[in-house]
C-alpha cells in the first residue's frame, strides 16, 4: 500500500507538472483537421522530408538524459562573462536594416522600418530552472527592452525556441505571429488574439504587410514540449521584403531542402544554427562541417551564425561554433558577419550574386573543419 501510494503520488505530481501552462496544448478541432490534410503528417505526427532519426545512438532516452546531466562539463561553459552589449533597441536609426542578436537563436530584425523579433528566449531554455540557464553576461536584455514588435516569428515550439515567459510578457506589444502548422494552438491557449496568428505548413506563404511576404519552408528537425513529439510542425522562413530576402534557418540538419530553397530563391542574409551539435544528433542539427555545404546550397550573399554563446545544450565546448564561424570567414567569399550578443549588424545588400563572386577558396573543400 506505501509503495502504491508513492506511486500514485509521483503520477499526480507528473500530471500537475506537464499540465502547467507553458507546456501548451495539443492541437485539437478544426487545427487538428487542418494538420491532417497537411501533406507532411503522417501516421500521426509530422515528417521530414528524408528520414530522419532523432537519434543515432542506441541509448534509450533516459540514458541520454542521465548522460547529458552528468557528463564532463570541461569547457562546455564559460569560465568567466560572456562579451555582450547592452543596445537600446527602442532607440534604433529608423533608415537603416538592422539585426541584433541575443545570444542562442533570439534575434531582432529591423528591415524596411518593421521590427521583426525571432525565437525569443530571454529566460531559461527549458522546463526547469535548472537546465539551460543562460551563461553568465548574456542574460542582460529582457522582454521590457524590446521595442513594440510588428511580427514575432517562432520556427518551432521547443523550449529553448520558444519560451513561454517571454512571449506573455511580450503579449500586449506585438503585432502579428508567425509560426508552423500546430503551434498557433499555443498561442490560443495562451490567450493571444488569433487574428494575430499567421498559421502556416511548409510551402505556403503570406503577405505580412504590403511589399513584404514571409515563405514557410521545410526543415529537418522535429517538434514537442511535452511527452509526444511532432504534433506541431517545425520550419525555417524565407522573409522577402523591398529591399532585402533573409532566410530564417531555425534548427534544422543538412537536408535536401538547403539546395531547394537556394534554386527557388535568391538569399541576400542567411541565418544559420551552428551550436548544440552532438554527432548521436547529426541528423536533426547542423554539424561544423556540414555549414559550408549549406551556404554553398543556399547560394547566400552574406551568413550570420546563431544558437550558440547562451545555452549548454550539448556537450561540445561552448566557443567551439565561434571557432566555426572564425573559419568560415576565412575560408569563404561569402561575408560572414560574426555578431556579438546586442551588438547591431548592418544588413546591406550584396550588388553580386554569390555565383558571380570571385572566390577566394573553394566551399566545397570541407577539409579545414575535419
Amino acid at each position: 500500500m506505501i509503495v502504491l501510494g508513492i506511486i500514485m503520488l509521483l503520477a499526480v505530481g507528473v500530471g500537475l507538472f506537464l499540465n502547467q501552462p507553458s507546456f501548451g496544448r495539443l492541437p485539437s478541432g478544426e487545427r487538428l483537421e487542418r494538420i491532417r490534410r497537411s501533406p507532411n503528417f503522417r501516421d500521426g505526427e509530422f515528417q521530414n522530408l528524408v528520414p530522419t532519426p532523432t537519434m543515432t545512438s542506441k541509448k534509450s532516452r533516459w540514458q541520454t538524459m542521465k548522460d547529458f546531466l552528468f557528463a564532463d562539463k570541461t569547457g562546455v561553459e564559460p569560465t568567466e562573462p560572456v562579451k555582450a552589449y547592452k543596445t537600446d533597441l527602442k532607440h534604433l536609426p529608423k533608415d537603416k536594416n538592422l539585426m541584433v542578436w541575443f545570444g542562442h537563436s533570439s534575434y531582432l530584425l529591423q528591415i524596411d522600418g518593421k521590427k521583426i523579433l525571432v525565437d525569443p528566449v530571454f529566460y531559461n531554455a527549458s522546463m526547469v530552472s535548472f537546465i539551460g540557464k543562460p551563461f553568465k553576461g548574456t542574460d542582460i536584455y529582457k522582454p521590457e527592452d524590446m521595442p513594440d514588435i510588428d511580427v514575432l516569428v517562432i520556427s518551432h515550439d521547443h523550449w529553448d525556441h520558444l519560451d513561454y515567459k517571454t512571449v506573455m510578457a511580450l503579449k500586449d506589444r506585438i503585432g502579428k505571429i508567425v509560426c508552423p502548422l500546430g503551434v498557433g494552438e499555443d498561442f490560443e491557449y495562451w490567450g493571444f488574439d488569433m487574428h494575430k496568428v499567421v498559421e502556416m505548413d511548409w510551402q505556403e506563404d503570406a503577405s505580412l504587410f504590403d511589399g513584404i511576404t514571409v515563405h514557410c519552408l521545410p526543415a529537418r528537425h522535429f517538434s514537442g514540449r511535452g511527452l509526444r513529439p511532432n504534433r506541431t510542425l517545425w520550419a525555417s522562413y524565407l522573409l522577402e521584403t523591398p529591399s532585402l530576402n533573409v532566410f530564417i534557418g531555425g534548427d534544422s540538419g543538412y537536408g535536401p531542402q538547403f539546395k531547394a530553397i537556394g534554386k527557388k530563391y535568391k538569399i541576400d542574409w542567411a541565418v544559420l544554427e551552428n551550436g548544440q551539435y552532438n554527432e548521436d544528433w547529426r541528423y536533426i542539427h547542423t554539424l561544423p562541417n556540414q555549414l559550408p555545404t549549406e551556404i554553398k546550397e543556399l547560394g547566400c550573399s552574406n551568413v550570420v551564425t546563431v544558437h550558440h554563446s547562451k545555452f549548454a545544450l550539448a556537450r561540445h565546448k561552448w566557443d567551439e561554433p565561434l571557432e566555426t564561424e572564425r573559419k568560415l570567414k576565412e575560408s569563404t567569399s561569402v561575408n560572414v558577419a560574426i555578431a556579438e550578443i546586442g551588438q547591431v549588424i548592418e544588413l546591406s545588400k550584396s550588388k553580386e550574386n554569390l555565383k558571380t563572386r570571385r572566390k577566394r577558396l573553394s566551399l566545397s573543400n570541407n577539409s579545414i573543419f575535419t
